[in-house]
């Protein structure tokens, strides 16, 4: 960083903010040399592409390609657009991408516009936009699932979010908050953040490695109006923080995380579950999510608010009524402890335990890497164009590990690990 970036003005720490830049490419991506980097970020996000499009051509990155989207054209089309266009999506784009990821680029996603950007905006149309955005996006999703490529996902602190967050402040004061909240959730607060990774890395790795040796049939979850049992895919493995691509690349694809996941088996999930948190989706916030499942697939479900949203969704495909990852955070995270909703699940989703509707990774199987797509359905992985986390875990979950014999061992109580971890 030159000392002209240093002195620059703003309510967004510069050096936190290249700190940040450089865990996404040495953590996050662990860029390797020769390899291209695609990033995809709201235009808004530009001083954090800028630092990480550097810290990648440091670490030796050949080419460095970024897109931007920008919330005004965003809602202009909505405004505007023929009602036909609602069907289509940039096909074409997405194809290039997947034949990017096919030739070993790696991905990066960065996140920063207004989560609600859409809430007053035709749900149809937005519904039928999403629908042939994921149908569209098909080619290059499956490589990302698939994790075919190092890739990663991090935070920058937009204008028009940090207003949803801090109503009440300044504009600048909104945004200086939300920056810090950012900042602090990634890990990059001290002088050595890479460092501050490894040792967080480790962590989760104590605890995937005991959920493993334990090789659970299925979990019980039981608290307030939710009694709940996710039989786990056969084969599954549970991973979290740091894990391989399959092009040999240990890379960490979300900043912040907190979580332990694997994949649950999508037709062996019985009984009911009731949200804990908020789910902002595409500009609707969906409360009090309630569903039942039978064999699997959720036969019934309500919402205190967001109803017709959530039902649109579980009506994108067959496998939108059916799990596809499930996953242990404590109550005691970090993101839970600020008592902050991120209207954003790559925040959100770390400040509780959760599952998610729709498509699996092939990551959470042992040899994932070498199963073909009909090996993992017929192992109980699940398929769909979508994958939407939400959050079921509280101060008041209680988790059990059931076995193949039956025998119960405890996972959670009250929110936390109820296993210490090792030394």
């Amino acid at each position: 960083m030159t000392q002209h970036q240093r002195d620059i003005v703003t309510p967004i720490d510069p050096v936190k903010l290249d700190r940040l830049a450089e865990v996404a490419v040495k953590v996050g991506l662990r860029l390797a040399p020769g390899q291209d980097l695609l990033i995809t970020a709201p235009a808004v996000a530009l001083p954090l592409v800028r630092r990480i499009a550097e810290h990648a051509y440091r670490a030796g990155a050949e080419l460095v390609t970024p897109f931007f989207s920008d919330e005004d054209i965003t809602l202009s089309r909505f405004r505007f657009g023929p009602d036909e266009s609602f069907d289509r999506a940039a096909g074409w784009l997405y194809e290039g991408m997947a034949k990017a990821f096919a030739a070993n680029t790696a991905r990066l996603a960065i996140v920063g516009d207004n989560p609600m950007l859409l809430s007053g905006e035709d749900a149809a149309k937005v519904a039928r936009a999403n629908k042939a955005n994921s149908v569209a996006y098909q080619p290059a999703l499956e490589k990302i699932v698939g994790f075919d490529v190092n890739w990663n996902i991090v935070a920058y602190p937009g204008a028009a979010w940090a207003r949803l967050m801090f109503p009440d402040d300044s504009p600048d004061g909104a945004v200086a908050k939300l920056a810090q909240a950012i900042f602090s959730a990634s890990r990059v607060d001290d002088d050595d953040p890479v460092a501050n990774w490894t040792a967080h890395n480790a962590a989760l790795r104590q605890r995937t490695d005991w959920l493993n040796g334990q090789r659970f049939h299925a979990l019980h979850y039981a608290g307030p109006g939710t009694d709940l049992t996710v039989g786990l895919a056969d084969g599954h493995e549970w991973v979290g923080g740091a894990s391989m691509a399959r092009n040999g690349i240990i890379c960490n694809p979300n900043i912040p995380t907190e979580e332990v996941f694997t994949t649950p088996h999508a037709l062996r999930v019985e009984g009911h579950v009731r949200s804990t948190k908020p789910l902002s989706y595409q500009g609707t916030l969906i409360e009090g999510i309630a569903v039942r499942f039978e064999q699997g697939r959720i036969v019934e479900a309500k919402a205190s608010r967001g109803a017709d949203v959530l039902n649109k969704v579980l009506d994108t495909d067959e496998g939108a009524r059916r799990l596809g990852e499930v996953a242990l955070v404590p109550h005691s995270s970090p993101i839970s402890k600020s008592g902050l909703l991120f209207y954003n699940t790559l925040f959100d989703e770390n400040a509780a335990s959760h599952i998610a509707l729709g498509q699996c990774y092939s990551k959470c199987f042992v040899g994932g890497e070498k199963l073909s797509p009909e090996q993992i359905a017929a192992q109980g992985g699940n398929k769909s164009f979508i994958h939407i986390d939400w959050m079921i875990g509280s101060g008041e979950t209680d988790i059990d590990g059931i076995s193949g014999d039956g025998r119960r061992v405890p996972v959670f109580r009250k929110g936390e690990w109820a296993q210490a971890a090792r030394a």
